[in-house]
Order: structure tokens, then sequence, then C-alpha cells
């Protein structure tokens, strides 16, 4: 043998079966060794699931309990099935399938098609978009692209809820779904769909499934013949199933209970494609004798990003939080989530691509960080950040922003109008370069008002929204700009994208980043409006949002920043605020009312009611840290501000200004010098925390409680933009 097969890369396989347990856990052994009957393992992440199965897998095939062609084990991805199937040769267990569930359909389809239908298997269709437009077409239904997207999506989720044309609208009402057409017109195109795929003897993905299932139940010899050789069952991320994976799942399995599940209901994320924990919450209910292991012990994230994850659990609600699993850190201690508040997304993006530019030379590699945001939309002005300080990105699940077909329409759009605009009708009132911009985007779809729902055609809206916001930054910045001029901008932003791939900084959605890691997490745009996004309305979908924050959360082994901007562009008012889900969590805040955030580190504060109930004061349980550094906060100015000294302020001038000459007024009134009303830390900290209510006012410090019931109101006015009532006279 050669150094190398001793390597990390070609670790040698264990000599015994019970060589295939050491370095396990006492839960993972636990795992490892229940091989018979069902069971049920509740994962949290970072907790070594994958390794668990595959070792219980391993061991069952080394021990001789197992055979390695009786087993099947099924996921979500390729990349997911391939890592098992590469973790189960190095322990020795060679022959053993592990596929996703259409692979693994699709070889049963393929193989017992001829004999259950006789001839060969329709053609598989790669991508349906093309015959979606074609039951558009045939329905006489104009779709634009992302429509037809959206649609296709709808279809989708028909299928694998098993849901037939014809209970399609009632079916979208009942689950509350936002259909982006009439709930009618969508139930003609799936049956046209369904009509044109029979004719042209084709199937989709869905089918896959629908088909093994239909076979499965009607011809019990086949059924049985798939039972015999298949005879154990691993599913891997079980609260992803969709009711068409269960359904085929029991098929397998018949009347037999050799089924191990392994899951967590708190990783939830897919619900819009049909996905549902509640297969994972009732397999106890459904298999009363299963064995349940939980495995909590943490051995990706340091114990400071685990408290945090922790806490945002602490405060969901809902079926899948009764379940939620208190996750507890194998790692040393690392640093403090950094918690960062920015005046602008332009400052936000700039912040995080200098703070990476300096994690990259200090030695962290490149492909070791991740910035996660909510929207792909999001992910432009990071790029741009990113070129503009040097660093190379990649993107994850998601085109380059200037790569996107609606924005090369859209720049195409621009480029005929600043050539021959002042032949262009639709430019006749546009009397600026953003108003020239939302006339020409307007032909492209284009809305004042954003579009309900949450697929495609939101995404290709947020996308010429972006545009239109570049064009006002780039019009404020450049006074006499031409259309011309914004075309060249644009021209010179795509050019600038042409970053190396190779060990580059991630530029992923929270969906996409599911079961990856990295060294370095920045969780950026967390604000509400964004996260929760708007859209989500319903508890059910508001939880949903949380749990997307939890897995970013989890994302990170080490150093995690979660940074959110006041407004969207430079100079715009600062009526943003923090997501609601870092309530109680960030340093300042307060836990939402009634709900536990936990104790212990991790920088969680709690608020107390002062008399009337409507002042909150701060108590501090931890020392007071730097929103932006993390540093420890010894200098009492530098605790008003929240922040060190020399980091940058997110202060808004103009209100600092306008509280200064109001502070000025009070004192002449008074009689008292300016800093008995307001010292200027306070002035600042105000200015830079522009709170939108009492709460946030009260919890600024340097306010308290008797300036507070002086002075608040004017000072809410005036955040507000608005004339104080001129209080603050008496006392």
């Amino acid at each position: 043998m050669t150094a190398a097969t001793h390597s990390t890369l070609f670790p040698q396989a264990p000599d015994t079966a019970d060589a295939v347990l050491d370095g396990l856990d006492p839960e993972q052994r636990e795992v490892a060794t229940a091989l018979h009957g069902p069971v049920c393992v509740l994962a949290g992440a970072g907790t070594g699931k994958t390794r668990a199965i595959t070792h219980r897998i391993a061991y069952g095939v080394r021990a001789g309990i197992l055979q390695p062609s009786s087993v099947l084990a099924v996921t979500f991805t390729n990349r997911a099935a391939g890592e098992m199937r590469g973790r189960l040769r190095q322990l020795g267990a060679g022959g053993v399938q592990a596929r996703t569930f259409h692979s693994a359909a699709l070889r049963q389809l393929q193989y017992f098609w001829p004999k259950a239908v006789g001839g060969g298997l329709p053609r598989l269709i790669d991508r349906k978009i093309q015959l979606v437009a074609d039951a558009a077409a045939a329905c006489r239904i104009r779709l634009d692209r992302g429509e037809l997207r959206d649609v296709t999506a709808e279809i989708e989720w028909s299928k694998v809820t098993q849901t037939v044309p014809a209970d399609y609208a009632a079916a979208a009402v009942k689950t509350g779904r936002l259909s982006p057409r009439d709930p009618a017109e969508i139930a003609q195109l799936y049956a046209t769909y369904e009509d044109l795929k029979r004719d042209r003897a084709v199937i989709d993905f869905e089918d896959v499934l629908l088909l093994t299932v239909a076979i499965l139940q009607d011809r019990h010899d086949i059924a049985e013949q798939v039972r015999s050789q298949y005879q154990h069952f691993v599913v891997d991320e079980y609260q992803d199933v969709s009711p068409l994976q269960q359904r085929l799942l029991e098929l397998w399995l018949g009347e037999r209970d050799s089924l191990c599940v392994v899951g967590d209901a708190s990783q939830t994320i897919y619900s819009f494609t049909g996905a549902t924990p509640d297969h994972l919450l009732d397999f106890r209910t459904r298999h009363p004798g299963a064995t349940v292991v939980k495995l909590v012990r943490d051995y990706r994230s340091s114990p400071q990003v685990v408290h945090l994850a922790n806490g945002l659990l602490s405060q969901a609600r809902g079926r899948a939080a009764d379940h939620r699993l208190e996750l507890i850190s194998q790692r040393a201690p690392g640093p403090e989530p950094v918690y960062a508040e920015y005046t602008d997304e332009p400052a936000e993006a700039e912040g995080a691509a200098r703070r990476i530019r300096d994690l990259v030379a200090s030695g962290i590699p490149a492909g070791e960080i991740a910035i996660l945001f909510r929207t792909n939309s999001q992910s432009e002005i990071y790029e741009q950040a990113l070129a503009d300080a040097g660093v190379p990105y990649q993107l994850r699940g998601a085109e380059r922003f200037f790569d996107r077909p609606e924005v090369r329409k859209a720049g195409a759009a621009l480029r005929a109008a600043a050539r021959f605009g002042a032949n262009d009708s639709l430019l006749d009132d546009a009397v600026d370069l953003p108003s020239q911009v939302r006339a020409v985007l307007s032909g492209e779809g284009w809305t004042s008002q954003p579009p309900a729902g949450s697929g495609a055609v939101r995404e290709r809206w947020e996308s010429l929204a972006a545009l239109v916001h570049l064009a006002q930054d780039f019009a404020a910045a450049k006074h006499g700009a031409t259309l011309g001029d914004l075309v060249a901008e644009l021209d010179e932003r795509a050019s600038a994208q042409h970053a190396p791939t190779v060990q580059g900084v991630t530029l992923a959605s929270l969906h996409s980043a599911k079961g990856l890691e990295w060294d370095v997490v920045f969780l950026v745009g967390v604000a509400e409006g964004m996260m929760p996004i708007t859209y989500a309305k319903t508890d059910e979908q508001i939880e949903e949002e949380r749990r997307l924050l939890y897995v970013g959360v989890t994302r990170a082994r080490e150093h995690l920043l979660v940074s959110w901007a006041l407004s969207r562009s430079p100079g715009g008012r600062p009526n943003r605020r923090p997501s609601r889900f870092l309530d109680g969590l960030r340093p300042g805040s307060v836990a939402t009312a009634g709900r536990s955030a936990g104790g212990g580190p991790g920088g969680i504060e709690r608020g107390i009611g002062s008399s009337g109930g409507t002042v909150v004061r701060r108590t501090s349980r931890t020392p007071a840290r730097c929103r932006v550094c993390g540093r420890t906060l010894t200098d009492a100015g530098e605790m008003k501000l929240m922040r060190c000294e020399d980091c940058p302020s997110d202060m808004d001038e103009g209100l600092y200004e306008r509280l200064r000459e109001w502070r000025a007024v009070q004192a002449q009134r008074s009689g008292q010098p300016a800093f008995c009303v307001f010292t200027d830390k306070t002035l600042m900290a105000i200015a830079e925390a522009a709170p939108d209510d009492e709460g946030e006012l009260a919890r600024i410090p340097g306010v308290g409680v008797r300036k507070f019931n002086r002075f608040g109101a004017d000072v809410l006015a005036i955040c507000a933009g608005q004339e104080p009532a001129g209080g603050g006279e008496g006392d």
C-alpha cells in the first residue's frame, strides 16, 4: 500500500464490524446498533446524522445482519446520495443502493414497465416548461417566462401532493397557496398539460413516482418482487418527504417495519414544494414500538453559534417547534456572533466585503466564507461589493445577476431606448433618468407595487426593481446623467463580474445553502420585510421563515455575522428594523413578550416593564459588546453607542442635526447646559437607532426613565420626521 492509501482521502476500511462503531458517540452508536424494527432518528443540525446512518448500514452489513443488496437508502439530492455511497464504500459496505427517491423509482419503472404495461417506457422529458408553454397556447392563455415558471411549479406541487386538475382550485384554497394565476386557469393548464403528455408519449419527473406507485398498487406480483429485493430501508431528510414520496415508501415496505428515518422538523424549509414534517412527527404514532434516538451533540458549530440557534427556536411556535431539539456544542468556544447595523444596503454590502477581505488576508480561505441572503435578487449588490474589494466569489443556486434572462432583456430595452428614445412615445412624460428607466422597464413587467406570491414572477420583479433602484442611485450620484450613461454603467458592472470561481466566497440563498457549512457565515439583510419575507402572512409561513434563518445560522462553524440595513439606499429614510426573530437574542434587544429566549452566553438580554407598562428598561446580563466588531466595551461613551469609537457609524446625520437643534432650544428654555438634556453620545445613539416606538427609545443607554417621560414624545416625533409637539417645558 502507498502512503496515499492511509490519507484522509483514502481511509482504510475498519477491520471488523465492531471497529465500525469506533469513534461514535453514545447516541450515534445507539443508532448504529438498532438494526431491528422501526427506528426514528431526530438529528439536529451538525450532529453527524449522515455519519450515524452510514455506520448503521455498514455495521449491519459487516456483522452479517444485513445483505448489501437488500438495503435501499434514499435521500433528496444526487450530491447527498453520492456522499452516502462514498462513505459506505470507505466503511467496507459497497453494494448498498443509495439513491434519490426519483432515481430509485426510475430504475424500477424501467425494469418493470415492459411486464406491467408493455413496450418501452415513454421518453422522460428533462424540462417541462416548453410543454407548459404549449398547453398555454392550446388554451389561448398568454404567459410570460416568469408566469411559465410559476405555473410549472404549481403543476409540480399538485402532482407531488397527488392533486388532480379538477381538485386544484379547492386544494389551493385549503392550503392557502397564492396561485400565480386564477386557480381555474391553472387547473385548465394542468389538464391540458397532462393531455399533451399523453398525446406525445412522454412523462415528466413527477410521473416517475406516480407511475411507480400505480404499478406497485395494481400489480401485487411486482410489488412482492420489489419487496423481496429490498428488505431494509433508510430515509434521510425525512422532514422533506412529500405525500407522494411517503406513499411510494409505504408500498416499498408493505407490511414490514424494517425502516430507519432521519430528520429534523426544525429544518423544514421546502413546504412550498409539497414537503411536510408530518410524516416525521407522526412516526411514533404509526409505529408505536419504534426506537427513537435524539442526536443533539453538535460537532459543527461553536457554543456561541449553537446558543444563538437554540435561542431562535426557543421563540418558535407550532407543531415543529414543539419537537425542537436543544443542541449542545462539542467544539471549543469561539467568538460571539457579531451584529452589525448599517445605514443602507450598499453600506451593508461594502461592510461585508471589507470584513471578508480582512478575513482572507488573515489566512481564512475564501472558500470557507459564505454570504447568505433570503432572495436571489439580493446577490447583485454583494457581487459588486466583492468585485470592488478584489475578493473572488462564486454563486450557488442562482445565475449571476447580469446573466439572468430578465436582466439581459431589460438591458437590451434600455440600450434601445438610449439610442432611439427620442422617437419613443413611452418616454414623452419621463422628465428624468429614473422616470425614463421606470417607463422602459414597465414594458418588461416592472410595476410600482410588487406582485403577490413568492415565485418566479416575484423574483423577476425584484431583478427589475433592482435596476430601477440602481437608476435612482446613479442619478442621485451623477447629476445630469443620461440613459446612455446608465447603460455604460451597467456594461461596466457586468464586465466586473469576471471573478474566479475557484476558492471564492460563496454567495447563496438560504434555501440553496441547506446541507452545506462554512467556517465563516455572513447572514445579510436580516430585517423585517426580508426575514420574514413580506409575503409570509400566516403563522405557518412566519414559522417557516424562522426555520430558514435557523438553517442559515447553523451553517456557520465558528464565525457568524448578522447584519441589516435601516434603509434601502443612501439618504433614504431609516424606517427598517432588525428581524423580529432576533428580539431578545441580539445585544440591546428585548425578548418577544411571553416567550423565553433562554439564558447563558450568546448576548441574550431581557427586558422588564416599568411603571405604567410604557417604558422598557434594559437589563444587561453579559458584558456590552460592539455591535459592529463584537469587542467588549468598557468606555461609558462607547457603551451608549453600543460600538467602538473607531468602528463605522451608521448615524443619520440629518437626524442628528435636528436633534441637536431641538436640544439647544430645550437647554435655553430650562437655563441648563445642553448636555443636561442629552449628551452628544446619547444623541448619536438615538440618531443611529432612529427608534420607531417608545420601547426602542427607552432601551437606548442614556435615555433613562426621567428623560424618557420628559422628552420622549418630542424625540420620537423628530425621529419620525415630524415637528415636536413642544413638550418638555415643565417637569
